[in-house]
Parts: C-alpha cells; structure tokens; sequence
C-alpha cells in the first residue's frame, strides 16, 4: 500500500482555524488527521504541500515510524511546532489507515485496552460574562450535561502580577464554581503560563481552600527552573506540557520532577506514536498524562486511542460541547461524553472511528481567527 496524495480541510470558527488533512493510498482506503493552530494554519497548510512531495507521497503508511523519521529530520532544520503539527496530521491519519485496513481500533494496534472509559472534563464553557453569578450557572450546566469535572481560567488579562483586588475577584470566581458543582467534582486550575513563581504560588494558595484537581501552567514554559520553584512550595499537583512540540524536550522536566501531570498535544507532539512513547517514559516517573485537547472531533478521537491503552492516562479535555459545538458535525462518529458516567465510552470501530465530512466541513470557511489570552474578555472567544 502506498500513499498516493493529501487535501487539508480547514475548519473556521472566530476564535480558532481546525486543519483536518486526508491521506489517500492505492487501495481506496482513506485516513483523517488533524490539528488546531493558533495564527500558523497557512504556514501548516505550506509546510503539508512541501512534506508531501518530498515525504508523503510513496510512502507506506504502515511504516509510520520511518514517515515520521523522515519528516522530522531529512529537511535537516529543527523541527518546532509546524512541523510537528503536520507530522501529527499524517501520523494520525496513518494509524487511521492501518486500523481501517486490518479491521481494528488504533487502541487495539497500541497494545490493547487497560480501561473501558475515558474520563472527560469540559473546557470553553465560561463564554459567559465574568461574574460570579454568571460562572456558577455555567458550571451548573456543565454538571447537569453529566461532567465530573471542569477547568478554568479565572485570571482575567493576569500577567506576571495579579494585584490584591484582581485576585480577591479571582477567588470569588472560584468559590462560585466550586459552589456550583460540589465538593466530588474535579475542578483544574488553568493560568495559561501568566505568572511569576511567586504570584502563582500566593495565588494557589488563596485558592487551595477550593481543592484545585490541579494547577496548571503556572509560569511561562521556557524556564523549568521557575517551574520547580513553583512545585515545591504548593500542596497541589502540578501540570504543563501543551508548549512543549517534541518529547525529547520533557527530558528536563521529567529529570526535575517538577510535574505530576504531563498535557503533551497529540496535534502538536508529532501524533499517536509520539504521545504514547511520552507515556511510557511518563510511567517510569510517576507522572500521570492528561492530553491538552483544543481541537475538533478526530484529535478527541485520535487523543482517546491513547488514553484506551495507556495505564497512567488520567482525563481528556473537551471543547466541544461548549465552545462553537455546531462544528462537530463536520465529523461523523464523533466522540461523546456519556452523561450518565461523564466519560467516553471504548468505541470498537476501525481506525480513529471517525470519518470528515468534507461538505460539513466547507460550511466552515478558514477565517483570520485571533486568541489572545492578554485581552479584555478572552474569555468569550468572541474577538471583535
């Protein structure tokens, strides 16, 4: 079997551009990838049409180790978060093709299933006004929608500091949710890298009376000695890893011990194989994986094949059921929260399970999509 061509699909909403990329082979069997850049899906979509001719096209798609070898080092450049990206696209799409072709689940092709369910928690449901009252009514409905668990940032424009006003608001946001789904409920605190270690750490402090399931990006990703500085003065678990492109680059973090929860991104780490080898090492340190999952229908499901076969597979983020969810139906089979145990359920399917459908798809046109986590009401995902 040989890959034979690729189309991307790009998927528009205001606030993100979602690429999804079909693989075609010789035999008629068809793959699906797909990846969520923020300001880059032009670049990717270029970097896909050079990797194509000089990569891709020939290939076996069974032979995804050698493909990603290729892709990664034979341009010679360092491979960063384009080139990623466009790995993980073509890798996904790869495994999709295989289990498809052998009549299998990817997770079956991973070494088989350790569980049966796959824990969600929701993200994107806060589009709201950024008040209390508003915050507790959201996170009603997400728990009334069959979540155990959500994730917040309630930080506002934060950077760096966070004055003594701004923060008691912050806290009032806090306690609202935490009113709002109960004491059992998971709730993850999310400050997106804002902070210096000192603020972040007087921060999860005026906030563990709330029981964070974690904190989260505490400080900006570059330095892992601010990182460490944070870890060892909270008595919460810590988590990052969404910045972090290649799983060489976790050396550092694992040898520091600085994390309890690694968030690699399946659509930016280079794909299944890559997430699931991060795992592997993540176990030998007694780090749980919790995959950063910002993108459509096929990442979740491609992000799930993992967490089926991983024994240190914590929860999965989830999107779409709050944050411009008509566009899950630009993919059939799509991944849902069972509302009667708030996770997804092992699906028996083929390959990834899903299939694009490229005339949804082109319902959503690519458009200039802006996210600024600095701006007034970033929140909303609404940019003016």
């Amino acid at each position: 079997m040989r890959i034979t061509g690729i189309t991307t699909h790009v998927v528009g909403t205001p606030w993100r551009n979602l690429t999804y990329v079909l693989v075609r082979t010789d035999e008629g069997l068809t793959g699906v990838g797909e990846t969520r850049m923020l300001g880059h899906t032009d670049a990717l979509i270029g970097y896909l049409g050079e990797a194509a001719a000089h990569h891709i096209v020939g290939s076996d798609p069974f032979d995804t180790e050698d493909l990603v070898r290729r892709m990664k080092y034979g341009d010679y450049g360092r491979a960063g978060e384009i080139v990623m990206s466009g790995i993980a696209c073509i890798e996904m799409a790869c495994w999709d093709i295989k289990g498809k072709a052998l009549g299998v689940p990817v997770w079956q092709l991973l070494g088989g299933k350790v569980t049966d369910k796959v824990k969600a928690y929701a993200n994107g449901w806060y589009t709201t006004e950024r008040t209390p009252e508003a915050y507790h009514k959201a996170a009603r409905t997400v728990m009334e929608r069959g979540y155990r668990a959500l994730k917040i940032d309630p930080f506002g424009t934060g950077h760096f500091e966070l004055d003594a006003e701004q923060s008691r608001y912050a806290v009032s946001l806090i306690e609202a949710v935490r009113d709002a789904i109960g004491p059992d409920a998971e709730l993850m605190l999310e400050m997106h890298g804002r902070f210096s270690p000192s603020t972040a750490v007087r921060l999860a402090r005026e906030l563990a009376p709330f029981k964070p399931a974690w904190l989260e990006e505490p400080v900006p990703p570059e330095n892992l000695k601010a990182l460490q500085k944070v870890a060892d003065k909270v008595d919460m678990p810590v988590a990052t890893g969404e910045r972090i492109h290649d799983r060489i680059e976790f050396r550092e973090l694992f040898e520091s011990q600085a994390v309890d929860i690694i968030q690699p991104d399946l659509g930016h780490i280079g794909g299944i194989s890559e997430t699931r080898k991060l795992a592997a090492t993540a176990e030998t340190h007694y780090m749980l994986v919790a995959p950063h999952n910002v993108g459509g229908s096929v990442l979740t499901a491609a992000s799930l094949q993992v967490g089926f076969s991983t024994p240190n597979f914590k929860i999965l983020e989830h999107f779409n059921d709050f944050a411009d969810a008509e566009i899950k139906k630009v993919v059939k089979g799509a991944p849902q929260v069972d509302p009667e145990t708030g996770c997804f359920e092992i699906s028996h399917a083929p390959g990834l399970g899903v299939e694009l459908d490229v005339d949804a798809a082109a319902e959503f046109p690519q458009q200039q999509a802006r996210f600024d986590l600095w701006a007034e009401g970033w929140e909303k995902r609404a940019p003016k």
